[in-house]
């Protein structure tokens, strides 16, 4: 089923609203002296709040990259000549990023432009006249700008907040401590949650996204305020736990191409190769040649891998470790072994990585074109192009079953109840009184990359550690720092 985005997000939207026929013509800005006449115009008026996910996936707005490669369990190795690209891959591996550094200016970018973009539709819809259905989209509208904060306040901690985009030009917002910017948004939030559609809606900001995104606030809460809120986060989760959303036989289904009627996913990105483009793990990961196995019209760029200590927490029966990376003998399409280009053997990738940097002369060229299991649980579909049209998980119920199961084990409860079901689909061994240490594992192996392991290792102590490759930091790199030229441009950041 081929998704177009102006449709998936503005028709999903209208039958939200209850609105089934568009009498006139819908426009995607409003002049400004020209307001929303009707309920399609209104809805039609959101769609930009939404527009701006689309680059939180790959290098536009590097939100997912950051969250992996700066983590325990996704790399970027440079590979003989290639992918060193200034040691921006690098940097983010060994936590030695600057204020200066591509992520870090471009995470803090999109994240900017989510909440300028909802902070201008919000003042727009609040000068219509009062309605139900409008209160009903500013609800939205104001939740999508918390998600959007949400990212900000989880990567760089302090920041500006602002909620109305009427500001003169000159205006330079002082930054606010991050535990405050968390009062604001669990209270814009919570007070918006009557307002919000109960839908099961992929694609928009329900109540099932707004308990959602509450229950992800609640869970990291003594991160950003130093006080925990255990009760809260398990109570939000129930929430989302009681919603239409059920654990999918099978492991992959989630993440299948055109997955968007999966049963698991909460609130995610539609993406689509040619008409909402930004999801490309697979380029970035996958063989040069593994356009052969998939009969793909494009060459990947043979990047990305497992870290070699995250693959080992893998048991080998895990139907997860064969499901979600690709390893061992390479064939075509036809079944034929796949000779890679270079070795002129056969293309068999060894899933360990030797190192994170391997320069021509130290390493052979076997190693460095063919070691690191690759990144497959985004299906890569027969004939997939440079973009997949695989949806991106922003929440997904599996993740609120280990959430859940956290809150109990942190209040001195057991939560084997809501990980063993996850365990058992992976068909590994169920646990007998989970601690924190193997939740914690567990969380990586089911979330791999979905953009939760940096966040999860924070929480868990774990940020500060060395690993594979990548030596002992202080608090400091727990965030990000705003960038530079945001300083230049406005010294109070920086104060």
């Amino acid at each position: 089923m081929k998704k177009i985005i102006y449709s998936i997000l503005f028709f999903s939207i209208i039958a939200a609203s209850g609105c089934t026929k568009l009498d006139v013509d819908p426009y995607d800005s409003v002049p400004g002296d020209k307001y929303p006449e009707n309920a399609a115009q209104v809805a039609n008026l959101t769609v930009d709040s939404y527009k701006r996910l689309q680059n939180l996936a790959d290098d536009g707005g590097w939100w997912f990259l950051a969250q992996e490669i700066s983590s325990d369990e996704f790399c970027g190795p440079t590979r003989g000549s290639d992918w060193f690209d200034g040691g921006k891959w690098l940097d983010m591996h060994t936590h030695s990023w600057t204020n200066d550094t591509e992520g870090v200016n471009r995470m803090w970018s999109t994240f900017w432009e989510g909440i300028t973009s909802s902070n201008q539709i919000i003042d727009m819809l609040k000068q219509i006249p009062a309605s139900n259905e409008t209160r009903a989209k500013i609800a939205e509208v104001e939740v999508m700008r918390s998600f959007y904060y949400y990212l900000l306040l989880d990567n760089y901690g302090d920041a500006p907040y602002l909620s109305t985009a009427n500001v003169p030009a000159d205006f330079e917002p002082m930054k606010i401590k991050r535990a405050v910017i968390y009062d604001s948004i669990v209270q814009v939030v919570e007070g918006n949650l009557r307002y919000l559609k109960p839908l099961d809606n992929k694609y928009m900001a329900t109540r099932y996204m707004g308990y959602a995104l509450l229950a992800k606030l609640y869970l990291n809460a003594e991160v950003y305020t130093g006080t925990p809120q255990w009760e809260k986060a398990g109570q939000y989760c129930d929430s989302v736990l009681a919603g239409p959303y059920t654990l999918e036989s099978n492991v992959l289904a989630p993440f299948k191409t055109n997955n968007e009627r999966s049963s698991e996913i909460i609130f995610s990105i539609p993406y689509d190769e040619d008409n909402f483009e930004g999801f490309r793990i697979h380029m970035r990961s996958l063989h040069y040649q593994s356009n052969l196995t998939f009969d793909m019209p494009v060459g990947p760029w043979n990047g990305f891998a497992v870290v070699p200590t995250f693959w080992d927490t893998y048991e080998d029966n895990d139907i997860r470790k064969s499901a979600y990376f690709l390893y061992g003998p390479q064939y075509t399409i036809t079944g034929e072994p796949i000779i890679e280009s270079i070795t002129g053997e056969p293309l068999i990738i060894d899933p360990y990585l030797p190192a994170l940097k391997m320069d021509e002369g130290a390493y052979t060229p076997k190693q460095i074109r063919t070691t690191g299991a690759r990144a497959i649980k985004y299906e890569v579909a027969i004939g997939a192009k440079e973009n997949l049209s695989n949806d991106f998980p922003l929440f997904r119920i599996t993740d609120f079953y280990l959430m859940k199961a956290e809150t109990e084990i942190r209040q001195g409860r057991n939560g084997d109840a809501w990980i063993n079901p996850i365990r058992e689909r992976a068909e590994v061994a169920a646990f007998s009184g989970a601690t924190l240490t193997q939740l914690l594992a567990e969380r990586g192996r089911e979330l791999w990359l979905e953009g939760h392991r940096r966040q999860d290792q924070i929480r868990f102590g774990k940020w500060d550690e060395s690993w594979w490759e990548k030596p002992a930091r202080t608090a400091e790199r727990r965030t990000f720092p705003i960038p530079k030229w945001a300083i230049d441009a406005n010294p109070n950041h920086g104060l």
